[in-house]
This record gives structure tokens, C-alpha cells and sequence, in this order.
């Protein structure tokens, strides 16, 4: 009789842990679902050529620097409602957005802020206009992406390429686009006085050429290329 009120006792346990692990599984599943749908829907805030990744700074950068013109526009990513609204010493002006899905977005060194604190804001709004305010060495729009919330030692922050796509300094993004086109956009960017044309797949260096007028040469002596291979999403400088 104990016997078999022992192997009722295992076989229970047993069924226990397979649900456990069943209800975790779907947990996970669901999940990563959300995850992809959330990285599927935001976009850029703000054109301009990757200048900082996070993670750099000995891991003290915790999040992405665009550099653009003074005064571009800098839109919100998501939907969602103004946390903080604000000048800071070190951000200088400073936007906080609370997200859907528990996720907080931040928008530093802005030269003007546009919006205010409890305000409702849709996805593409124009929030503020980039610029150098606070501790910036240059007009560029510091972004960064939280979980739950932000907090002074940032414990909470996480890379923004897991949420708009892969990127790397020197690469052009174009603000409103989706993380799945905005790096390959067709498009041209003007920084410090100098044009830049972001490669498409089926690019080649005369076709290049033959839109910039100028000779393949040229073209490979004002970007240091050894060769004609060029890869979709590179930057080469058209015009100086």
C-alpha cells in the first residue's frame, strides 16, 4: 500500500513539473513574441550618422548617439505619454517617454523641447529639435532605452539596436523609418559640409559614380577603397 501511494506521490510531482515547464515554455514564447512585435513597430528617431554605440565608454554609454544638423527634427519612437520634460545639467533638455510594454525611451541634448510633461504622444510626433545642450561635445541626439523605468544608475537601460535594428558608427539612419529599411533607405546625408549616399543592394561603384558625377577614381580616392567592392548599408562620401 505505501508502494503505490509512493508512485501516486512521484507520478503527481512528475505531471507537476511538465506543466511547469509547458506554462514556462508558452510564457517564453509569448515573450519573445512581444519582443519581435515591439522591434518590428519602432522607428528612428532622428536622421542622421551613427556617431556612439552603446556599451562603449568602459560600459558607460548606455545608449546611441546620432549627430545631425542643430535644430533637426528628433520624433518619438513609439506611442506613449511624456514622463519628464525637463533641463538637466548633464542631459541638458531632456524628454522621457513611457511606452507601451513597459519600456521608457530618453531624448538628450535636444536644443528646444517641444512637448510637456503628462502629454499623450503618437508614434512620429515631432518632440523636440536636436541640439548640444548639457554635457555634449557636438550637436547629436543622445538616445537611450529603458525597462520598466529609468533610474540614476541606469540599471535597468538596454541596448536601443535590440528594439530599431542593427547599426555601427558611421552608418546613416533616417528618422521615421523602420528598423527592417531605415539603414538600406535610398538616400543622401549632408554632415560637416560633406555628402554621403548610403549604398543599396545592387549598388555598384560606376553606377555610384555615374548619380554623383564623378569617375569611379575619384569616387575610390575620396573614400580610401582599395578595390570596387562596396557592401549595402555602407557610407561613402559623394561630394565634399
Amino acid at each position: 500500500m505505501r508502494d503505490y501511494i509512493r508512485r501516486l506521490l512521484i507520478a503527481a510531482i512528475m505531471a507537476l513539473c511538465v506543466s511547469l515547464l509547458f506554462l514556462g515554455g508558452k510564457q517564453t514564447e509569448a515573450s519573445m513574441q512581444e519582443s519581435k512585435e515591439i522591434k518590428a513597430g519602432w522607428i528612428w528617431p532622428a536622421d542622421g550618422v551613427i556617431s556612439d554605440t552603446y556599451g562603449t565608454r568602459r560600459g558607460t554609454h548606455k545608449g546611441i548617439d546620432i549627430a545631425g544638423k542643430l535644430n533637426a527634427p528628433v520624433i518619438a519612437v513609439e506611442d506613449g505619454v511624456v514622463g519628464k520634460s525637463y533641463y538637466s545639467k548633464t542631459y541638458g533638455n531632456v524628454i522621457f517617454l513611457k511606452h507601451p510594454n513597459n519600456y521608457v525611451t530618453v531624448y538628450a541634448h535636444l536644443n528646444k523641447r517641444l512637448v510637456n510633461t503628462g502629454q499623450e504622444i503618437k508614434q512620429g510626433d515631432r518632440i523636440g529639435m536636436m541640439g548640444r545642450t548639457g554635457e555634449s561635445t557636438g550637436v547629436h541626439l543622445h538616445f537611450e532605452s529603458h525597462q520598466v523605468e529609468w533610474t540614476f544608475d541606469k540599471k535597468n537601460a538596454i541596448d536601443p539596436e535590440t528594439l530599431l535594428g542593427h547599426t555601427e558608427v558611421g552608418v546613416a539612419v533616417k528618422g521615421g523609418m523602420a528598423s527592417s529599411t531605415n539603414i538600406l533607405a535610398a538616400s543622401t546625408y549632408v554632415n560637416s559640409e560633406k555628402v554621403h549616399y548610403i549604398v543599396q543592394a545592387g549598388d555598384t561603384l560606376t553606377s555610384i559614380a555615374k548619380k554623383s558625377n564623378l569617375s569611379v577614381a575619384e569616387l575610390k580616392e575620396v573614400n580610401q577603397l582599395k578595390s570596387d567592392l562596396i557592401l549595402p548599408a555602407q557610407v561613402l562620401v559623394i561630394q565634399k
